[in-house]
Formats: C-alpha cells, sequence, structure tokens
C-alpha cells in the first residue's frame, strides 16, 4: 500500500486553530459499519452508544514542553522536551542554527537554567538541566501546541489542549489526546447516568504524532516510541464489557495504539501491560480490543489517517473525508469529529504486530 494512497485535499480554512466556545459543540461525522455517514452533533454520542458500553480514554497530561533560550553565542534556541529520563535529564528535540554538539550549553530564561548538551540518541538529543525539569517547565515553558496552528500558545490553550479527566501525576505528554477534548463534564456525566462506563489507559504522546511518512511503501515505515501503560483494572473491565455482548468504544489513536499493544505483548489477548509501543496500525490489521473508534480528522498522509482507515477502509474513510470537505467539517486537534464503526467483525484479531 503506498503512501499516496491516503492523499486527500483540504483547503487551509478548515484547519481549526482555535477551539470552539464549548467542548461538546463540535459536529460529529458517524461512519457505519456500512460505510455510510451520518451527519451529527457530537452530544447525539449519547444516542449512539448503549448501556453496558465502555469509553476508554487516555489519562495522560499536556506537560509545558517548549522551552526558548539562548547559546553561549547568543543565538536563540527552542528545546521541546519529549520524554524524561529522570528529574533533570530528558531526551529534546532542538531547533537551532546549527547542531549543537555533545558538551554545549544552553540557556533558559535569564540563564536562571543551564542546559549541557550529552549526546544524541537517533534523533534526539540527551540534556541534562541544572534544576528539576518539571520546576523548569513550569516556570518558563509554553504548551507545545501543533504546528499547524501556524501561531504562539495561548491563554485559551492553557485550559482547551488539556482533557477536563487529565491525571496530573501523569504529566508527561507533548501532544493532547485530541478526540477526548470534545467531553465536558456535562456530558461525561449524562454518559454516566445512561450506563456508558469509562476506564483509562495512559499513553504519553510525542512529537512523533505529528511527523510525516517518508517511505513510499507505508510497511516500510517505521513508528515512533511511546510509553503507555494499560492497568488490570481497565483490562478487567474491558473483558467483562465484551462477555456481557457491549462494545468498547475507544476514544482516540491513543487510547487505541495503548490497548491494542497491550494485546499484541500477549499474543492478541488483553492482559495489563506497561511499556513502549511503536505499533503501526494501517489496513490488514484485525483489531483485538477496540470494537468502535471515536476520533478527529487527521492530516493527509499520516499514520493516523491509516489507523482510522484500518477501523473501516481506505475508501470509506476516504470518501467520507471529501464528505466532511464539501460540508465544512474543522479538521485537526481543534476540530470536528468522527464515530467509526469497524467495517467487519472478526473473531480472531491479528497478532504480528510490533510493538
Amino acid at each position: 500500500m503506498q503512501l499516496s494512497d491516503f492523499n486527500f485535499d483540504l483547503p487551509d480554512e478548515l484547519i481549526a486553530r482555535y477551539p470552539l466556545n464549548e467542548r461538546s459543540a463540535s459536529r460529529l461525522l458517524h461512519l457505519d459499519a456500512s460505510g455510510a455517514y451520518h451527519d451529527r452533533v457530537f452530544t447525539d454520542i449519547l444516542d449512539l452508544l448503549h448501556p453496558g458500553d465502555l469509553l476508554v480514554l487516555n489519562d495522560t497530561k499536556v506537560m509545558k514542553a517548549r522551552l526558548k533560550g539562548k547559546r553561549e553565542t547568543g543565538g536563540a534556541i527552542e528545546i521541546l522536551v519529549e520524554r524524561m529520563q529522570d528529574r533533570f535529564i530528558a531526551h529534546c528535540h532542538i531547533k537551532s542554527s546549527n547542531s549543537p554538539k555533545a558538551g554545549a550549553k544552553l540557556y533558559i530564561g535569564d540563564a536562571d537554567v543551564q542546559v549541557t548538551v550529552q549526546g544524541r540518541q537517533d534523533n534526539l538529543y540527551i540534556v541534562e538541566f541544572s534544576a528539576p525539569i518539571l520546576d523548569v517547565l513550569d516556570q518558563y515553558g509554553q504548551l507545545p501546541i501543533p504546528p499547524y496552528f501556524n501561531r504562539e500558545a495561548e491563554d485559551i490553550d492553557t485550559e482547551r489542549y488539556q482533557t477536563v479527566f487529565n491525571d496530573p501525576s501523569k504529566l508527561a505528554s507533548v501532544a493532547a489526546p485530541t478526540a477526548s477534548l470534545h467531553f465536558d463534564q456535562k456530558l461525561l456525566d449524562q454518559l454516566a447516568e445512561k450506563g456508558i462506563q469509562t476506564t483509562f489507559v495512559t499513553l504519553h504522546v510525542g512529537a512523533g504524532t505529528f511527523l510525516p511518512v517518508r517511505t513510499d511503501d507505508i510497511a516500510h515505515h517505521i513508528m515512533h516510541s511511546e510509553w503507555c501503560d494499560v492497568p488490570e483494572s481497565t483490562v478487567q473491565r474491558i473483558l467483562h464489557t465484551k462477555a456481557t455482548g457491549n462494545q468498547v468504544i475507544s476514544v482516540g489513536t491513543t487510547a487505541t495504539r495503548a490497548v491494542e499493544s497491550a494485546a499484541q505483548a500477549h499474543g492478541g489477548e488483553l492482559k495489563a501491560w506497561t511499556g513502549d509501543t511503536q505499533i503501526f496500525i494501517y489496513p490488514g490489521y484485525t483489531f483485538c480490543v477496540v470494537d468502535r473508534l471515536i476520533t478527529n480528522f487527521h492530516l493527509p498522509e499520516s499514520t493516523l489517517l491509516m489507523l482510522v482507515s484500518a477501523v473501516s477502509d481506505r475508501q470509506s474513510i476516504l470518501s467520507a473525508y471529501e464528505h466532511a470537505v464539501k460540508e465544512k467539517y474543522r479538521f485537526f486537534s481543534y476540530g470536528d469529529a468522527m464515530l467509526i464503526d469497524q467495517k467487519r467483525a472478526s473473531t480472531e484479531c491479528s497478532t504480528t504486530g510490533s510493538i
């Protein structure tokens, strides 16, 4: 399957660069199992889910991971903290006029914080901070809003680029699990009143989620690595939901990758699991856990578009996207949503997906 198979034309004016006034006020395009699509509003999710169904949500929290500073020579630099190794050492992306070498000193604020480059691992720099990293981010950091916003982070992003159910102890993502941004507390309460359950996984979203696929044959693409945790309590809720004939609805591609990684780690059988995942889901993959997916509209030729195409099929997704463009749905992180039903059920899931 070729990268060009996942291309589509997207007018720039359909990119949602700011959120709506209310989280749950977005539109919802429902793509059913037959491949037909239906224009809805997001609160219609109350009618489209059933008592006993289970929503799987990602409870990670986004760090203020973007830091601006200077080199010893005075040149401007930007550091994006991708992953913390410990309180002082992190793996980071660094933007600079030229690549800093091992031993280079970088400065944040009025030289209050020194960052020493120790070396590189793949495309990331390993750096040591002179102060605890989370303290530095809290004082000097900016939320790392997506590059396609084409703007700096603003006050509105502080609240709206976080989910209402984020766990402050899980402050480690550099991007939001954006499908979950549609849920406000009122809607969550209404779902609970109807008997729709919720459970949580954690996947710390990395900046690699925005990286382009650079291989023409998508099977040759190597996914970025992200840390995730699927606890025993979540596994038991999922197993009980399936045993009672109800459906598991994954909220977002990150929650999907987490639960499918946990199954792949045990040969297709869902069990509790914690670790780094590089799972790459694209058409041909058969899901072990997920029955339905709530997701946003994704970039052309992205791994996220490939994942949603695996839930339905490529042509149905592209047809639905063509309709969404025509009807002026809002795209990407602050945009509108889709509910995608699996096009075909299978009694045996994939067991060869790489984690």
